[in-house]
């Protein structure tokens, strides 16, 4: 049994995307870029919402996102990966499918039937509602350093209290720290 594991970077004071979803603020330099190559190497399986998935897919088949940065984007395009959406009837980047309808009911199956992981990557409402619903194993948590005025919180709006335990801590030199922890 797979398990499935949520990664998403934050600002200082808590919000994963700022004023109208920007990212501009987030740091990612070559020790970042390595742990992102590492971790696609893994072979997981990448889980999107269809706003993160349409970010993606307009950036890393591109001539720009080979350009930026050549082994991560090969690892994003070679990925599988699933698009939650009940909006998409198909998707177009290379190895992408779409899951709508009850998705907590199908990635409870995915994840019992595949012994591979899952990583979602971004998308602030599927980490929720799998949240929520107990599904997410993992959360790493790459802490920016950098506080910026509005934005979304990581996790925000669930429905109980989550419990984690810490596993990991890991220092960037751009003062980036990743943060794993374990749902206990």
């Amino acid at each position: 049994m797979g398990k499935i594991i949520a990664y998403n970077f934050i600002s200082l004071n808590g919000y994963y995307k700022g004023a109208d979803g920007d990212t501009s603020w987030h740091r990612h330099g070559k020790e970042e870029e390595k742990y992102s190559e590492e971790m696609l190497a893994l072979g997981n399986v990448l889980l999107f919402g269809r706003k993160t998935y349409e970010l993606m897919t307009a950036f890393w088949p591109t001539p720009a996102g080979m350009e930026t940065s050549p082994k991560v984007a090969a690892g994003m395009n070679a990925a599988e990966k699933i698009v939650f959406s009940n909006t998409l009837n198909d998707a177009s980047w290379e190895n992408s499918r779409v899951l709508n309808g009850n998705i907590v009911e199908k990635m409870e199956a995915l994840k019992k039937s595949d012994s591979r992981d899952f990583a979602i990557l971004g998308s602030g409402s599927i980490i929720n509602l799998f949240t929520d619903n107990n599904l997410i194993d993992e959360y790493q948590v790459m802490v920016d350093p950098v506080a910026i005025g509005k934005g979304t919180p990581l996790l925000e709006g669930i429905k109980g209290e989550l419990q984690l335990k810490l596993t990991a801590v890991r220092a960037f030199d751009s003062g980036v720290v990743l943060l794993t922890y374990v749902n206990q």
